[in-house]
């Protein structure tokens, strides 16, 4: 196969998993250059997720597309340091070798987006390979500005929509949603040897690892799990109002961000606070409902 083959069919297996994502990636309501540039986004956020949770096809070349020895081993700190090259190529005018990163060209050119929300998303990333608990509930919403936040950011850069209050709103949602995402992947993550539950509150809850790692959630568990949700639903009524300060397609899109935290919310209650056996899934009609909800400022 010619290697621009190869890089194509790299590029697409990356691309491809948009399509689970729990979120529309680039809805086709949005305007097509809108959504020509979330998609170039998302390219580049997945490759640097996939490197951080080693979630790459080992057969891909995605070392040899970031200039690596492929002789050498690609562990995910040296691919995170040779993203972190190939996206400083791109921003300073020069020739990145990954096709992700080459594909978000014309939103760079445009001046669109900036290198910073990359590299915040590169250093949490950089920060699961070496942090696996948090202690406080501050330090997991740190974590978050780095790891969740800047794709609110992305989106508002990319629509013009950006403003000082509109990003403070959307760190919250976006803290909101990463936090939900945590408590639905809890039995996902501990196999990773990642724990996204502070410290602390496991310890006010009588909630220890072992407890995690059954195959059903115990009284202890379900009532930590409780509390952390009403934690995330606080950030997301917090973050709410960024809804009602665009309009049109944009308006669509963020409700359907809210939206979709708050009904994952509802289905983790629903659930019993049993997150264990595996993540709550929010139905269709909830997911409408909870939109509804949000566009009438209702939520």
């Amino acid at each position: 196969m010619a290697t621009d083959d190869l890089r194509l069919r790299d590029a697409s297996a990356v691309l491809d998993k948009a399509a689970a994502e729990n979120f529309p990636v680039a809805p086709f309501f949005l305007p097509r250059a809108w959504r020509d540039d979330l998609m170039a986004v998302y390219g580049v956020v997945r490759l640097i997720d996939d490197i951080g949770d080693d979630d790459l096809a080992p057969e891909a070349g995605h070392a040899r597309h970031l200039g690596l020895d492929p002789a050498e081993p690609a562990d995910a700190p040296r691919l995170l340091d040779a993203v972190e090259a190939d996206l400083g190529k791109l921003f300073d005018g020069g020739a990145p070798g990954h096709p992700l990163v080459r594909a978000l060209r014309p939103t760079a050119d445009r001046g669109a987006v900036t290198i910073t929300p990359f590299l915040d998303l590169i250093a949490a990333n950089r920060q699961d390979q070496h942090v696996t608990r948090y202690d406080t509930f501050d330090d997991l919403v740190a974590y978050c500005a780095l790891s969740a936040n800047p794709i609110g950011r992305l989106v508002l850069a990319i629509t013009g929509t950006a403003t000082p209050e509109r990003l403070r709103l959307s760190d919250a949602v976006c803290t909101g949603l990463q936090i939900v995402e945590h408590l639905q992947d809890i039995a996902e993550d501990l196999r990773r040897g990642r724990i996204y539950l502070p410290t602390e509150d496991m310890s006010r809850f009588h909630v220890s690892e072992a407890d995690l790692a059954a195959p059903t959630a115990g009284a202890s568990v379900r009532a930590l799990v409780a509390y952390e949700t009403e934690r995330a639903r606080c950030l997301l009524n917090e973050g709410t109002p960024l809804v009602g300060s665009v309009h049109g397609r944009l308006k669509l899109l963020l409700a359907g961000f809210v939206a979709g935290g708050k009904a994952a919310a509802h289905a983790i209650a629903a659930a019993g606070y049993d997150v264990l056996p595996g993540p709550p899934k929010p139905t269709k009609p909830r997911l409408l409902r909870e939109a509804g909800a949000v566009l009438r400022g209702e939520g």
